[in-house]
């Protein structure tokens, strides 16, 4: 058996590629910080919900903040590491729009005041990201691009 190609996607989705995951944090970016809020507007079981929210503070997405003493009661906000993967939700959600819907359930509103439409784009030079845009190159020697097993 070979080795799976090394991938930094394989590792995100080990933290947050399961469905209830990602609602968890759809959840804490629209304001809903408390495990009770977020059995409601996600309709998980409480078990469930309860081993994702762990998993995610675990993995360093989520921080459990404490908002009540007596009895002993927690609410969940986004570390920094958490609010990066903000502009992800935003665009699975944009591609949920254009190909799963026929009208969109929500409409983010820039400052701007333009619906929000994201973009991935170059950092450096500002230009939008597309296939023929990129360049792959392997800091692995033993996998390129086209490699696919060892």
């Amino acid at each position: 058996m070979t080795a799976a190609r090394p991938c930094s996607i394989a590792d995100a989705l080990g933290v947050v590629g399961e469905k209830y995951s990602l609602l968890i944090l759809r959840e804490v970016f629209l304001g809903v910080h408390r495990f009770d809020a977020m059995v409601r507007a996600i309709g998980a079981p409480r078990d469930i919900l309860a081993t994702r929210l762990r998993h995610l503070v675990e993995a360093g997405v989520l921080e459990k903040v404490c908002y009540n003493q007596r009895p002993p009661r927690y609410e969940y906000r986004p570390t920094s590491a958490g609010r990066e993967l903000q502009g992800v939700l935003h665009l699975l959600r944009q591609w949920g729009d254009r190909h799963l819907t026929d009208r969109p359930p929500v409409v983010f509103e820039h400052s701007c005041g333009a619906a929000l439409d994201p973009v991935v784009a170059c950092r450096c030079c500002t230009q939008p990201v597309t296939p023929d845009s990129l360049t792959i190159r392997s800091r692995i020697p033993e996998w390129d691009a086209a490699t696919t097993t060892r």
